[in-house]
């Protein structure tokens, strides 16, 4: 980070899920609040989410995941991340993910996990305030 300008979001679909009506939405949202959104569409790698995030300067990468792969996806990215030196990009996501699974993930190092019904106004308070770029 230390950039200026408008907070870059990457919000992606990774795996083999194809509804990506809520990634649609979030992505919207953020937009509409004046952040850049970088949605990369259906059926990404985490080393596609990873490069498209580093490439585009982004200060957070919003995953959106139904299949039930979540432990594992959200774990590939911050491998990678980590690997890449890039971990200054907060990972959040939601989706179809058990309570249960939560702070699992947050102990992996994912910032934030957004739950069926969370209203668009709390995701985008909490980039807003967690993905700060340098004015």
């Amino acid at each position: 980070m230390g950039v200026s300008g408008p907070i870059r979001v990457v919000v992606a679909k990774p795996g083999l899920d194809g509804h990506d009506r809520g990634a649609k939405v979030i992505a919207r949202a953020l937009r509409d609040a004046g952040m850049e959104v970088i949605y990369t569409g259906l059926h990404q790698t985490p080393e596609q989410v990873v490069d498209t995030a580093i490439q585009e300067d982004a200060d957070a990468i919003g995953l959106s995941i139904l299949s039930g792969a979540h432990m594992t996806l959200f774990a590939k990215v911050l491998d990678l991340l980590r690997e890449r030196d890039a971990l200054d990009i907060k990972v959040f996501g939601g989706g179809i993910i058990p309570e249960a699974d939560i702070a699992p993930l947050k102990a992996l190092g994912v910032a934030e996990i957004f739950t069926p019904g969370t209203p668009t106004t709390t995701a985008v308070e909490w980039v807003r305030a967690n993905a700060l770029r340098a004015e």
